[in-house]
């Protein structure tokens, strides 16, 4: 017989585990957002990009404000060790048993009251469809599930049942309103509206005798004769993840449906860099209190607005020398605003927008804190070769403006040959921290955080020659490289 997720009034302190997708190689600083807002000790996975948090069920509403989080997912059982069967047709076996056996009700009732806050937020910004983060998905809806106002979230909670044939109609298309109406009339007749459901199947490992999509499909089908759900790959209401890293084991729930990384931009350039990845070297950087903080490839703004939205106490200088790119992250400080700010009358973010010369800012030298990047990797925007005439001349005017002996950079690049022959022509300015490793759309790159030395600029070898007198094909580089 099918479980019945509990009918009644939802317990606001109920204990569940929250999984989180986060960029790969940030796992222990999304952990220490989790620690420092919602007072969690998270777990980082084995499977590198992931990590899990028990929560009671009343801060659901502030995992979804955290910065550093891509995907959410609630945690229906996980498996330290499992053990696969070593043929496809037991191994199909053991998922029809799996998903009879799961402890689902908990996690339903998290998935419910997750659309209950998407539901009570119905003004919220909804976007074309696009293509899901998670491995094997078919396109899926756009939404922004980040709440702005939690308190009102919250309000006649005690009057939400979840039930496991409930609709839930907020994930229908933008101009569903009479097919939301018609849906009400029809659950109020017959009192039972199937769901729909897909499940997403990530499996990395080299041991198993079955690929993603047998899992996925074995698995799901399980699951729709269990629950007697309807598969729909495209308009469901549920999506159950299944999660294998060798014998790990993770089944859960979905609660968002588009990655929230895309949460701050809404216009895009042709190499914007991801929200929680801009958060997660804003997080290396540490900013303080009254710390000037420079951006100075700043492309769209992924950086500049992440950080003035988290640390309103420090100030934020961003620049291009591409005047699309400065537009661009003009308008989407303004579409911020907007959003946050009743139509813009506040008075606005600790943040300059300025269209530069890259290798020739207009600041004074020994006036800059922090100075955090995406320079380019030589890829989309201009080329490696371009990169070994550009990094040297951008890395000698970050020394000159940053402050000697306490400044800090925290710069990313895919280029690390390239960076690393600038920053040892540097050494006499620059001093290398340590590296994370990430992944940039597919691509290895290195996220550089290096220390500002003593030496005062313009009295070592390094910075013999001034930005300014860069020859014109040096200039041309800068023009091309530009974010």
């Amino acid at each position: 017989e099918n479980p019945k997720p509990r009918q009644g009034i939802i317990e606001l302190d109920e204990a569940v585990t929250i999984g989180a997708t986060v960029p790969t190689g940030f796992e222990h600083t999304a952990a220490e957002e989790v620690q420092e807002k919602l007072e969690a000790t998270a777990r980082v996975s084995k499977n590198r990009g992931r990590i899990y948090f028990d929560i009671t069920t009343d801060k659901l509403f502030k995992v979804h404000q955290l910065k550093s989080l891509d995907n959410l997912f609630v945690v229906v059982k996980d498996y330290d060790d499992y053990q696969f069967k070593t043929t496809k047709e037991e191994v199909q076996l053991d998922w029809q048993e799996l998903a009879a056996k799961l402890p689902w009700t908990n996690a339903l009732e998290v998935w419910k009251l997750n659309n209950s806050i998407k539901k009570r937020k119905g003004r919220r910004k909804r976007t074309n469809p696009t293509k899901s983060d998670q491995c094997g998905n078919f396109s899926t809806k756009s939404t922004d599930t980040v709440p702005s106002d939690p308190e009102e979230l919250w309000v006649d909670l005690e009057s939400l049942e979840v039930k496991e044939n409930q609709r839930d109609v907020s994930s229908q298309p933008e101009d569903d309103s009479e097919e939301e109406k018609h849906s009400e009339i029809q659950d109020q007749e017959s009192g039972v509206t199937p769901l729909k459901f897909r499940v997403t199947c990530n499996r990395a490992g080299d041991k198993h005798c079955f690929t993603s999509n047998d899992a996925a499909r074995d698995f799901g089908g399980a699951v729709q004769e269990f629950f007697q759900w309807k598969a729909d790959m495209t308009k469901f209401d549920v999506e159950v993840l299944l999660n294998i890293h060798n014998n790990e084991v993770v089944v859960g729930l979905a609660l968002t449906v588009e990655s929230l990384h895309r949460r701050n931009i809404s216009h895009f350039g042709p190499t914007t860099l991801r929200s929680t990845l801009a958060y997660g070297m804003l997080r290396l950087c540490k900013p303080q209190v009254s710390d000037v903080i420079v951006d100075p490839m700043c492309g769209t703004g992924a950086i500049p607005l992440e950080g003035v939205m988290e640390w309103q106490n420090s100030f934020f200088l961003a620049g291009d020398n591409n005047g699309t790119a400065v537009s661009r992250s003009v308008n989407n400080i303004k579409h911020i605003l907007k959003r946050t700010h009743d139509g813009g009358s506040s008075s606005g973010f600790p943040l300059d927008i300025v269209q530069w010369d890259l290798c020739n800012l207009p600041m004074r030298s020994s006036s800059v804190d922090i100075i955090i990047t995406d320079m380019p990797f030589g890829k989309r925007m201009g080329s490696k070769k371009k990169n070994w005439e550009l990094y040297p001349l951008c890395l000698r005017e970050m020394a000159r403006v940053c402050k000697p002996g306490t400044g800090k950079a925290v710069l990313l690049t895919q280029d690390k040959k390239c960076f690393l022959k600038a920053l040892s022509q540097m050494e006499g300015l620059w001093r290398k921290s340590h590296t994370v490793w990430v992944n940039v759309g597919g691509l290895h790159a290195g996220v550089f955080v290096l220390k500002r030395t003593a030496v005062v600029f313009g009295t070592t070898s390094e910075d013999v020659m001034e930005p300014h007198t860069a020859t014109g094909s040096q200039k041309e580089n800068r023009k091309d490289a530009s974010q």
